[in-house]
């Protein structure tokens, strides 16, 4: 029942607009009412647009180097204290391509591109320690706050329309992982550690004003990776406990991570206004109460077989662009999953 109301409504508001129309055309004695505002160019010939479209993803690996300082406390076996560090690191996930066309194009448009970066090139940790020592060795856990700096930026470039877009910002997270330590001299200490980070994720989107063709992107980067590094401390003043007191140190090794993920979006929107047809004719109507239409346009005699943008409209509103210079209608029939027929 509702679906027959829904049919019953939608008929109403297409056979309204036909009959104003209709009205209008006989009212001025013309093809097109004189208030309407001008017709756009024809339709062309040629196939329509074939934008790109596609995704793509990437992780990164890199080298790490840093400084580092703490304290501890020693109660028995056991060590306490904190440690802050700060590393410089170049973990850039970077992705081109993954574009495709429907129907495909081989080899694809000169001007077509596609590319995505994310960046990570620096962090540092705050952090507390908690360990045992077994002799000359020292075994830890470690957690706290981590912050970094983290860039993504995306461009986008098909049917002559090109997007460029980027964002950066300092990102705070958390850490966590384990190390050990050896002491070499009463005053040196070799170390060797692991951490697992996480910045959180920065997000990116851009889309062209709307036209005939839209394309848009989206970017997003996980700001999670981790690192495994090899370093030397100095230690301040030892005395008492071995473990006790003050230190800096170097550390170098590698990161991986910053896992990276970017869409690709394009859409057509072909002029769909009942303004710009006549003949028009119900073929069919799908279960969503969309109607199929066959039509001609206004300036051809060639038979076309699709939706009209006013009713588009009342069911799929994200399918509709309007002209803003003629204030025409288009649809976007890849939204709808339907094909613009041209009759033989």
């Amino acid at each position: 029942m509702l679906y027959r109301l829904q049919t019953i409504f939608l008929s109403a508001c297409l056979m309204a607009a036909m009959l104003a129309l209709s009205c209008n055309e006989a009212a001025a004695g013309e093809t097109v009412n004189q208030n309407l505002p001008p017709l756009p160019p024809p339709a062309p010939q040629a196939p329509p647009p074939n934008p790109a479209f596609g995704a793509n993803s990437a992780s990164a690996s890199s080298w790490l180097a840093g400084a580092h300082a703490g304290y501890n406390w020693q109660r028995g076996a056991v060590v306490f204290g904190f440690e802050t560090d700060l590393q410089a690191t170049h973990l850039n996930s970077s992705m081109f391509g993954g574009l495709s066309y429907n129907p495909p194009i081989v080899p694809p448009p000169a001007g077509d591109f596609a590319g995505t970066m994310a960046l990570i090139d620096w962090y540092g940790t705050f952090r507390g320690r908690l360990g045992v020592t077994a002799g000359q060795w020292l075994f830890y856990g470690t957690a706290g706050l981590a912050y970094g700096g983290v860039r993504l930026s995306s461009n986008f470039s098909t049917a002559g329309l090109s997007l460029a877009s980027q964002v950066s910002d300092t990102k705070v997270g958390w850490v966590a992982g384990v190390g050990a330590e050896y002491l070499l001299r009463p005053n040196v200490v070799l170390n060797i550690g692991y951490q697992y980070v996480d910045l959180g994720s920065l997000n990116l989107a851009a889309s062209t004003p709307p036209g005939v063709v839209v394309i848009g992107q989206r970017a997003s980067a996980s700001a999670q990776f981790q690192a495994v590094m090899a370093g030397v401390s100095w230690r301040f003043a030892p005395m008492g406990a071995p473990w006790e007191g003050g230190y800096v140190g170097a550390h170098g090794g590698g990161a991986w991570g910053n896992s990276t993920n970017a869409a690709y979006t394009s859409s057509v929107f072909l002029p769909s206004d009942i303004r710009l047809k006549r003949d028009v004719a119900l073929l069919a109507r799908r279960s969503d109460g969309l109607g199929i239409y066959s039509y001609k346009y206004l300036w051809s005699d060639d038979v076309y077989v699709g939706v009209v943008a006013q009713e588009v409209a009342l069911i799929r509103p994200d399918a509709v662009a309007r002209d803003p210079l003629h204030g025409y209608l288009s649809v976007d029939y890849g939204r709808l999953g339907l094909p613009l027929i041209a009759m033989p």
